[in-house]
């Protein structure tokens, strides 16, 4: 299978796909962008981006936050992505979300919910005004779309 270059408008072939699936009408009227993949576990270390945390967010630890936007839509209402955090506990307000653990373990806190724990190949959905409490265990990586 072939991956892109972390540009989803660049046409996929290989096994099970075919270049412009989603086909031009589907773009033009606005639509997700062409059907593409992304080696996510293969995405190297050094092609993240930092993304400082507000200190106000760090419970203990010394956690680093590292990510890459590899798609966003025209109004900036949907993102998809890599995000990466090494251990600590930090706080957050969460935004409408779609994650899927590639490596790494985590214990989620969902204030007045749910304790929920995470690791590889685990899907989850955090409801924005989520107020969380993430206890990483192991650095985590994980894939996301977020709605917004």
């Amino acid at each position: 299978m072939t991956t892109t270059e972390l540009d989803p408008q660049t046409p996929v072939t290989g096994p099970g796909t075919t270049a412009g699936d989603s086909g031009p009408a589907a773009e033009a009227a606005g639509a997700a962008p062409a059907s593409f993949v992304v080696n996510v576990p293969g995405l190297a270390d050094a092609d993240l981006e930092p993304e400082p945390l507000d200190p106000e967010q760090i419970v203990s630890g010394d956690p680093v936050v590292t990510g890459k936007v590899l798609w966003e839509s025209p109004d900036g209402r949907q993102i998809r992505g890599i995000w990466q955090i090494t251990p600590g506990v930090v706080t957050d307000t969460e935004a409408n979300e779609l994650f899927v653990v590639v490596s790494g373990r985590a214990t989620i806190e969902v204030e007045g919910g749910q304790v929920l724990e995470v690791g590889p190949g685990d899907a989850c959905v955090l409801r924005e005004g989520d107020r969380t409490r993430w206890t990483v265990h192991e650095t985590l990586r994980k894939a996301y779309h977020i709605s917004l």
